[in-house]
């Protein structure tokens, strides 16, 4: 995930203060941090993303109706046995010569004001939390403050657990619709509190809408996208992250004018998730659950609204003999950990673990004060770069994503990253460099985040969907995005204590190690997914291919 983004301030627990680290920073410790994003673009410049998405949305909608007209691929079927040497399943390739007179994109529209609510949430907090300090008269408890911003974390980790048992449940777009729930209910308290408790029951009521969203939304659009270009219209669930904290970020400009206005931007939200809830309702259910709930007339309808009516008793077929449509039981929380499945679970959480573990937070947490012992004392500018380059490496991502692929592209990143982390470390310590270490930090700062759009950032909440065999995807993927809120909520509470010890040089060479070691991880270990239907990744890997 996609990956998470705060777009706030903060101090020892998400502290909250602005202040000035220039000089600490020289000294390898600290005592208050600022936010000014995280993985997911935060800046003016973020819109500078949009025009490049809508001319991707536009060549993916022409790809839809041109690749489903390409010359067949003759119809392969292999069968396979899992590792636990049980159970047989056929993996057959959705391809068809039969053009499409359907299209996803609309619903894949409807699925990423999810995302756009997860950015929201998230950023949303950056510009109001001054104001609504003052309003509920805790301006001088950053204990309180803390709670405000942390809470929605807490509601996060809960939430994504819970979203892969109602999705498994209940089905994709019927679990959209119970998450506008809290989305709406969160949002309507806090722009309605008039008490610190009220606030911190509606962000924590929100967190669990975003963590809930956090697993479904990169799901569904995994199962309904056609297969030459699953990667694109997954990618896309990070670009409208993106429209999320830029959205929150144009909800404060009034505030300085109005400092009540932080009220209404909290309540704005209530209005996504509404037209969330509405959207699902006529947004075809995913084909893959309905078949292997054993709906298969309803399967068809959601195929001919996706793909047309000319590839229904193809794709019906394919996805019966596929395994989708056996009568094999969903798998339970502890059937994860069994041999069957452990392996490419943990390969699922591994990757988000690294993720964080590779200091996403350190950088953008520090990105303030390295640009300013650089001579940048625009909190703005900062924001802008850091935002700029997030948005521009997760547009190349987008377009690369079904040409070079997951595996290589994760590959890439995390090797940048690690040497990006070095030249961070070298241009606080190495006393040659001493003329030049304000701008080898920018430098670092901007390449570091630029790496980590193209791979770290958006590829594990997409690769996760595709590496996990149909009947514990909806709980693997929540699993795995559990771990992620848990690994960020920990790394943030303890983060500054680390670095007061240690020094930020020395954690930043920590983080080049983990780089490092999550490249030697994800080439021994993760499988590359580009251009294979789901059903052919399930068959590589519980045939140990």
């Amino acid at each position: 995930m996609q990956s998470s983004t705060f777009a706030v301030k903060g101090n020892a627990a998400f502290a909250l203060r602005k202040r000035n680290f220039s000089s600490s920073l020289q000294n390898g410790s600290a005592t208050g941090i600022r936010f000014v994003g995280k993985n997911i673009a935060t800046g003016p410049l973020c819109s500078s993303g949009l025009k490049a998405m809508g001319a991707k949305l536009a060549r993916a909608e022409n790809r839809i109706q041109n690749v489903m007209s390409l010359s067949s691929v003759k119809a392969r079927s292999v069968r396979a046995h899992a590792s636990s040497g049980g159970d047989a399943e056929e993996a057959i390739p959705l391809r068809s010569e039969v053009k499409s007179s359907g299209t996803v994109l609309p619903f894949v529209g409807v699925a990423c004001l999810g995302a756009i609510l997860f950015g929201y949430h998230l950023g949303v907090v950056n510009g109001a939390l001054e104001y609504l300090a003052k309003d509920l008269g805790i301006a001088d408890n950053t204990v309180l403050q803390g709670w405000i911003v942390s809470a929605l974390l807490a509601g996060a980790t809960v939430g994504s657990f819970t979203g892969g048992a109602l999705a498994d449940k209940f089905g994709r777009t019927r679990t959209f619709q119970l998450d506008a729930i809290p989305l709406a209910i969160g949002a309507f308290l806090c722009a309605t509190a008039q008490s610190v408790q009220t606030m911190i029951v509606g962000r924590l009521l929100a967190g669990i809408g975003i963590g809930i969203s956090s697993a479904i939304v990169p799901l569904y659009i995994s199962e309904i996208s056609p297969t030459e270009i699953r990667g694109a219209l997954g990618s896309v669930n990070q670009l409208f992250i993106c429209i999320g904290i830029l959205a929150a970020l144009i909800a404060g400009l009034p505030l300085a004018a109005n400092p009540l206005w932080w009220r209404t931007m909290f309540g704005v939200a209530v209005i996504p998730s509404v037209l969330l809830a509405i959207g699902m309702a006529f947004s075809p259910e995913s084909p893959r659950w309905l078949v292997q709930q054993g709906k298969v007339s309803q399967a068809e309808k959601a195929i001919k609204t996706l793909y047309g009516k000319e590839r229904v008793v193809e794709l019906v077929r394919d996805l019966s003999t596929s395994g989708q449509g056996s009568s094999e039981p969903e798998a339970g929380w502890f059937d994860l950990f069994s041999s069957r499945y452990w392996k490419v679970v943990s390969v699922g959480a591994s990757l988000f673990l690294f993720q964080q573990l590779a200091g996403i937070n350190a950088v953008v947490y520090y990105s303030t004060s390295v640009f300013r012992s650089a001579g940048i004392q625009s909190d703005v500018a900062a924001s802008a770069l850091v935002g700029a380059s997030n948005v521009f490496g997760t547009a190349v991502a987008s377009s690369l994503m079904d040409r070079m692929g997951r595996k290589s592209l994760l590959l890439t990143s995390f090797g940048g990253m690690a040497l990006s982390m070095l030249l961070l470390s070298l241009s606080f310590t190495w006393k040659a460099l001493a003329a030049y270490s304000g701008t080898l930090a920018v430098v670092g700062t901007v390449l570091y985040v630029l790496s980590f759009s193209l791979g770290a950032g958006p590829v594990p909440a997409l690769l996760l969907p595709e590496i996990f065999a149909s009947r514990i995807r909806a709980k693997a993927v929540a699993l795995s995005l559990g771990m992620h809120w848990i690994s960020n909520f920990v790394i943030g509470l303890y983060f500054l204590s680390v670095v007061t010890k240690f020094g930020i040089s020395s954690v930043y060479l920590g983080f080049a190690g983990v780089c490092v070691l999550a490249v030697i991880y994800i080439a021994g270990n993760v499988v590359e997914t580009k251009g294979r239907s789901l059903e052919e990744i399930e068959l590589a890997l519980t045939s140990g291919a």
